[in-house]
């Protein structure tokens, strides 16, 4: 009877001790997402600036356009995810709307600002070579390099983070713990 006793307490303690462990690992995910939407919100940020730079009469072009529907469906695809960041469908909307704002972003650039089509000094000329982009392309170009490093910076440790996670709720027997409690694998970015 006492072995009986001793063999429930030790499987309780263990079950609190596993149990605690998922939920730690997965606020660190959770955390980790924060940290990286932070940075998704100043490129954001850094897209809006850039779109208020450009003179809508001067560019109306269809790479524009682009560029800000992209980045406005990147805008909602991450509120999506913020609202459930460890939800596998909401990751992959993210992850397919920063594809499509980088490929909008890459279009952006070859259409050239209004500036950049216009040649300067030291671009193009008789040789029928493309005028140099502008420097004011060139540094909106170097800011989006920058944010696109940090973001994979705190992309990274939130793939790290969720990989800890996924390897706690998959290990048997907290498995059970994890099904039993409703801790669900999560998708990294």
């Amino acid at each position: 009877m006492l072995i009986t006793w001793i063999s429930l307490a030790v499987l309780l303690f263990w079950a609190v001790g596993a149990y605690n462990r998922l939920v730690r690992l997965r606020s660190a995910a959770l955390q980790a997402f924060g940290a990286l939407d932070a940075h998704l919100v100043r490129m954001i940020a850094m897209l809006g600036e850039y779109e208020a730079t450009l003179l809508p009469e001067r560019d109306p072009s269809d790479a524009r356009a682009a560029l800000w529907a992209a980045t406005t469906q990147f805008g909602a695809s991450l509120a999506a995810a913020r609202a459930r960041p460890l939800d596998g469908q909401a990751a992959a909307a993210l992850q397919t709307a920063d594809q499509v704002l980088d490929t909008a972003w890459q279009a952006a650039m070859r259409a050239g600002s209004p500036d950049a089509s216009e040649p300067s000094a030291s671009g193009g000329g008789a040789d029928g070579a493309p005028a140099r982009p502008s420097d004011a392309l060139a540094a909106w170009a170097a800011l989006r390099e920058q944010h696109v490093a940090h973001n994979a910076l705190a992309r990274q440790q939130f793939n790290d983070a969720v990989a800890h996670y996924n390897g706690a709720i998959a290990q048997f027997p907290a498995s059970v713990l994890a099904w039993l409690f409703g801790f669900h694998k999560a998708r990294p970015l």
